[in-house]
């Protein structure tokens, strides 16, 4: 409890919110929960990509990232391209009068260090720079929670993501990968920690598991053309992708299976209608999720999950769904082998139906064993990110920390 003569603790939450990523809004949703549960005293609000959004569906109050409301749109005319360049200009003020406001800042989870699908250095880079930077400046505590990472081939948004990181408060990891590619770009991580994606720290539906009706292959898809060193194949890296998945998903009808389209991005409606389109069957239906706990739900009542959003195979893991992944980062690799199930990936890059229904039926076969280690794997999960909150806790609210001690001191 806050007394009448103590000011609450000012708590911000940073990132692409609110804009049509289950994923980013999972760990948002995580975030909060930590801090009502532990600090409710805290005032939280945001700057984030979908203020309405953010606003409506977790009551906070919420501030748009962008002065520039085109910012996310390619600038081919004169007056777009000076529009985004003012606005670049004006976000730096609108960020440091927002981040001067408050005590802490959290940026939850989210691949906010990462290039691993096409990233320009001028985006979402140049904010995180700003946050982390005027953070420095003011005395704010800003903290990296959970977050993915990546060796960035490009200069400037190498730069850049080096500097915020270096700037930030607290940085932790969603897997060693990650806190290795900081490493070697120059940031000192030997006090940074690894845990899970903050998404396991989400309630789990009850699953549905195998003693019940047989249920769907959840197949996520998602509107993949590749990463930034991709850009000059990204047409034929998507083509690939969407014939392997539409062949592979016609064979499953074909043999009598039904399968339910998963997406974890506004972006990935497209690919959902383009397989519908060519597997022209009842058998063939598309989930209409709006949340990882919407997902969770669909992933818990399949049989199996292949799937290739990172996101979607945290909901189908989570759940402790057999899950095949359609792996397009070293973060779904890492993701798979942390959780029991490092044989059963597949590249999105080349997606071979032939190789790709090979492996789903070596899957299958050894379900009820994976469904045994996915247990044993997501309760060392929750463990590890109970041990994260409190480090959390340590780091961003010591004068808290310090009551909560008092409090436990015999």
């Amino acid at each position: 409890m806050t007394s009448a003569d103590e000011t609450p603790v000012r708590v911000g939450v940073f990132g692409l919110l609110g804009s049509g990523n289950l994923g980013n809004d999972g760990s948002l949703e995580a975030v909060l929960g930590y801090l009502r549960a532990e600090h409710p005293e805290a005032v939280v609000d945001a700057l984030c990509g979908g203020p309405e959004v953010v606003t409506a569906r977790y009551g906070i109050p919420a501030t748009r990232l962008h002065w520039y409301r085109g910012e996310y749109r390619t600038a081919l005319r004169a007056g777009a391209i000076a529009a985004k360049g003012l606005g670049k200009l004006v976000d730096a003020f609108r960020t440091a009068a927002w981040v001067r406001r408050h005590d802490v800042v959290i940026v939850p989870g989210m691949g906010v260090l990462e290039a691993t699908l096409p990233l320009r250095p001028w985006g979402f880079p140049y904010s995180l720079f700003l946050l982390c930077a005027t953070g420095r400046l003011f005395g704010t505590r800003v903290a990296l929670v959970s977050v993915g990472a990546d060796a960035i081939g490009n200069r400037p948004t190498r730069a850049l993501v080096r500097w915020s990181a270096r700037l930030a408060t607290y940085r932790s990891y969603r897997d060693a990968l990650s806190r290795d590619a900081m490493r070697a770009m120059g940031v000192n991580t030997a006090r940074d920690e690894v845990y899970p994606d903050l998404a396991f720290a989400l309630p789990t539906p009850r699953a549905g598991g195998p003693s019940g009706p047989p249920g769907p292959v959840c197949v996520g898809v998602m509107d993949f053309h590749g990463g930034n060193d991709d850009r000059a194949r990204a047409e034929e890296i998507h083509r690939r992708y969407l014939d392997g998945t539409t062949r592979f998903v016609r064979t499953l009808v074909e043999e009598g299976r039904a399968v339910r389209l998963l997406t974890g991005d506004e972006c990935d409606a497209p690919v959902v209608a383009a397989i519908l389109d060519a597997v022209d069957s009842p058998l063939v239906t598309a989930a209409e999720a709006a949340s990882l706990a919407d997902l969770m739900k669909e992933t818990a009542a399949a049989d199996t999950v292949v799937a290739t959003r990172y996101h979607n195979l945290i909901c189908a893991l989570k759940v402790g769904t057999p899950t095949l992944a359609l792996s397009y980062a070293a973060k779904s690799d890492a993701l798979m082998a942390e959780m029991g199930l490092a044989a059963y990936c597949h590249p999105a890059r080349e997606v071979d139906a032939d190789r790709l229904l090979e492996r789903f039926r070596a899957l299958e076969k050894h379900s009820a064993e994976l469904r045994r280690t996915l247990a044993e794997r997501n309760l060392a999960a929750a463990r590890q990110l109970e041990h994260q909150f409190t480090a959390l806790t340590t780091a961003l609210f010591p004068a808290a920390d310090h009551a909560h001690a008092l409090r436990e001191a015999p």
